[in-house]
């Protein structure tokens, strides 16, 4: 007798399917993967940034201009650990701000040239490892892979 899988009004993939079991694990894993390598070369470096002080210099490299309130919007971090992480960039040069002219109490942050310079670091790091990671794929392999994942993306916001 098969065994029975209850019915569900979720969207949760219930087949059992070895092959589907952890794909969004892997996912992460990749990721870990990517961010730990990325930023080994700046932590063993002058620089010695942690992946959260790169997050927090990429968003502001996006975003110039914003607030600590549009980066905990953002990332969904505690609004105190990113006021010393704010802090602490500000104290090393490289982020700056500026009081906010429609609203005095909020400071909008942007990027130093030091800031600038750092981040531009880790965007290079990030395209050598995109293409190491996309070594032996085709183009057409990789451009499935992207379908693929926006697909998974679009899923999950979907329900969002």
């Amino acid at each position: 007798m098969s065994p029975i899988i209850p019915k569900s009004n979720d969207k949760v993939n219930h087949s059992r399917d070895p092959n589907l079991d952890g794909v969004l694990d892997l996912v992460h894993t990749i990721m870990h993967q990517f961010r730990s390598q990325q930023f080994q070369a700046l932590r063993e470096g002058q620089h010695e940034m942690t992946p959260m002080e790169g997050r927090v210099l990429g968003f502001f490299a996006r975003h110039p201009g914003s607030t600590q309130s549009d980066l905990a919007k953002r990332t969904g971090k505690d609004k105190a650990q990113l006021t010393r992480l704010i802090a602490g960039l500000r104290e090393r040069g490289l982020l700056q701000g500026e009081a906010d002219a429609a609203d005095r109490r909020n400071t909008c942050l942007s990027l130093t040239d030091a800031g600038r310079a750092i981040q531009q670091k880790i965007k290079r790091q990030a395209e050598t490892l995109n293409t190491q990671a996309m070594k032996g794929l085709s183009a057409e392999q990789q451009q499935t892979l992207r379908s693929l994942l926006l697909q998974v993306k679009a899923n999950l916001d979907d329900d969002a």
